[in-house]
């Protein structure tokens, strides 16, 4: 991938379209002037050296690549002729032929970040269209290994289902986060003694489960073996449906990211 690829985000003002901007800056994957970023109503002050604009028609024209990072309901007011370029949605639930058939290329991607883009460590799973290049792949695999790490999957189901797995993901630590605080709280230990460990123990187990990259399966094996008090929690925790709670929000995440397909 080329630094003098000119790259535009629609969207740009808004978190994940900046988290991108500032990934692929960041990784020298494009010059910071080869970089267009669009926003609504105020401009943002990040990125000085790139340039900024109200006008998404405006970014299309200037671009080789372009970014849809805007809101899947903002989608369907969004009229624009990227005449043939590469076009990557990071929306949940809008198909590839309905990209395709909105933006009049057959170059189109969907691809899933989550929120932790804003830090280097997003997992995006991705599919493009079958008018899609061998260079647009470099491309596409490019910018999400500079927010992270990608794969290209094999379906746009595989897609919806990822879309509540890994898109939705850092929400699924916090919603842990919160129980666990809560109930530490309800026990008479401090908020804020709480929020620390809650907080340290996630960080901890993140960049634990990243240096050894075991299967999640043999690390709670391997806690219940030794059984103490971690095993008793997790055995306590699956009593109460655990698991089941987990498979159904992901069922849930699944359902909604079908209907939203549907609705454009």
């Amino acid at each position: 991938m080329s630094v003098s690829l000119r790259i535009g985000i629609i969207g740009g003002g808004g978190w994940l379209g900046g988290a991108i901007a500032g990934s692929i800056i960041d990784a020298g994957l494009v010059d910071s002037r080869n970089l267009c970023l669009s926003y609504r109503s105020e401009q943002p002050r990040r990125f000085p050296n790139s340039s900024w604009t109200s006008d998404n028609q405006a970014l299309a024209d200037r671009s080789d690549v372009i970014i849809l990072s805007v809101r899947p309901d903002d989608w369907h007011r969004l009229a624009l002729d990227a005449g043939g370029k590469l076009v990557i949605s990071v929306m949940a639930g809008i198909r590839l032929d309905a990209l395709s058939e909105r933006h009049n290329t057959g170059r189109v991607v969907r691809a899933l970040p989550n929120a932790a883009a804003e830090v280097g460590r997003s997992y995006t799973p991705w599919i493009g269209a079958s008018g899609v290049t061998a260079d647009d792949r470099a491309i596409v695999g490019a910018i999400f290994e500079a927010c992270g790490s990608q794969d290209e999957v094999a379906s746009e189901s595989d897609i919806d289902y990822l879309t509540g797995l890994s898109g939705s993901g850092p929400a699924f630590p916090a919603l842990l986060a919160a129980a666990m605080m809560s109930d530490a709280v309800a026990h008479g230990v401090s908020p804020e003694i709480a929020r620390r460990a809650v907080n340290t123990v996630l960080v901890g187990a993140g960049h634990l489960a990243e240096r050894r990259d075991e299967s999640p399966d043999d690390i709670v094996a391997a806690f219940l073996d030794y059984r103490g008090t971690t095993a008793a929690a997790i055995e306590g925790m699956r009593a109460a449906g655990f698991d089941a709670a987990v498979a159904d929000g992901l069922s849930a995440a699944f359902k909604k990211s079908v209907s939203m397909g549907d609705a454009s």
